[in-house]
């Protein structure tokens, strides 16, 4: 039996092992990789909270908008204890929200994620229904919800800081009230209006995209929605711009209400957990949530407010179950609801005319 002797291959280049501090570097850089999705999305939301915070002023706020002027419902019993019970679901998930940045440290606030993300979106959601309850649309459908809120936030229902949207067909998406967004958004926390304005605007092109193509595959597995080859009789595979255009109505506008909706992820989701496992500031994820929590349900509350009548209202907030006294419900009553439905007249020095500055969640 013969045998071949294997040749021995010498390279004339030295192999040579990777030093520890290398072994690092390379380690560090496949987190980073890893944790491009989770930073993107953490730059959306702060981006969304820094855009609110530099344009909440008096001239874009709530008492300067005709619709919120014009604002008022007939409510009687009934009413009012649906609405009460709309604003306690509201404010105990807002608590629970709060509740965990006072409780926990870095790595607690990474693994909260599982719950916070879905309490922001509650928080906001509940809240909103009590808005449009006041409204005349009384529904649990989030279809209808998000369709009405939609024509709300266009018809400027909300704040100048919260009144972007998107509107138009796939491949051809516009940003209204953003005048920044069509700069290129970058990978980045902003540091200046005109970043927090480019990134918000990217969350709505994606977002707007994201709706498009479920709309298209419900659209397309429905027989007798789907759109047809006219030789084959088929559901077409590919589409045209004019395809898209004929779904258009179906997505209504695309709002900070969509882009909170981003939140609504499963706790066996694969997708959150690549933000739990990512190297991110977890605390300034967390408190960028809670700041627009505590804006949009500062909005709702004061519609609802104007709705009940001040004095109502704040008997309303006078009975709140013991967890949500002399707290958070109180300071929004105080620092947001009343400069606008009560202002105090400029010659009285107890409360400053102009609104209160809001960095921090009330």
């Amino acid at each position: 039996m013969t045998t071949t002797a294997e040749t021995r291959i010498i390279p004339l280049i030295p192999l040579v092992e990777a030093t520890g501090e290398e072994q690092q570097q390379k380690l560090a850089d496949e987190t980073w990789r890893k944790s491009i999705p989770a930073q993107v999305f953490l730059n959306y939301f702060f981006a969304i909270n820094y855009h609110i915070q530099e344009n909440d002023d008096v001239l874009g706020g709530l008492q300067n908008l005709p619709f919120f002027r014009s604002h008022n419902a007939e409510l009687n019993d009934a009413d009012v204890a649906a609405l009460t019970k709309l604003l306690h679901t509201s404010w105990s998930t807002e608590y629970a929200l709060r509740a965990t940045a006072e409780l926990g440290d870095d790595n607690f606030l990474r693994n909260a994620l599982h719950w916070t993300f879905p309490q922001a979106f509650h928080a906001i959601h509940s809240s909103l229904q009590a808005f449009l309850y006041t409204t005349g649309v009384r529904s649990n459908n989030n279809q209808l919800i998000r369709r009405e809120v939609g024509r709300l936030v266009v018809k400027n229902a909300y704040p100048r800081p919260v009144s972007f949207y998107a509107a138009g067909a796939y491949g051809d998406f516009s940003i209204h009230r953003l005048p920044l967004a069509g700069y290129k958004a970058g990978l980045h926390i902003a540091s200046k209006e005109i970043d927090a304005q480019a990134q918000v605007g990217q969350f709505l092109r994606t977002t707007r995209k994201m709706k498009a193509q479920w709309t298209r595959a419900q659209v397309q597995t429905n027989p007798n929605t789907a759109i047809r080859s006219q030789k084959t009789g088929r559901p077409l595979d590919k589409w045209t711009a004019s395809h898209w255009q004929q779904i258009t109505w179906r997505l209504g506008y695309t709002t900070i209400f969509d882009l909170l909706g981003r939140l609504r992820i499963s706790q066996t989701s694969r997708e959150i957990e690549r933000y739990v496992e990512a190297d991110i500031d977890f605390r300034l994820f967390h408190t960028s949530l809670l700041n627009i929590v505590s804006y949009l349900n500062g909005v709702h509350e004061t519609y609802v407010a104007k709705a009940l009548g001040l004095e109502r209202y704040r008997q309303l907030v006078a009975e709140l179950p013991a967890h949500l006294q002399a707290g958070f419900v109180e300071d929004r009553l105080r620092t947001r609801v009343e400069p606008v439905l009560a202002p105090t007249p400029p010659s009285a020095p107890a409360i400053a005319t102009e609104a209160p500055q809001y960095r921090m969640a009330a």
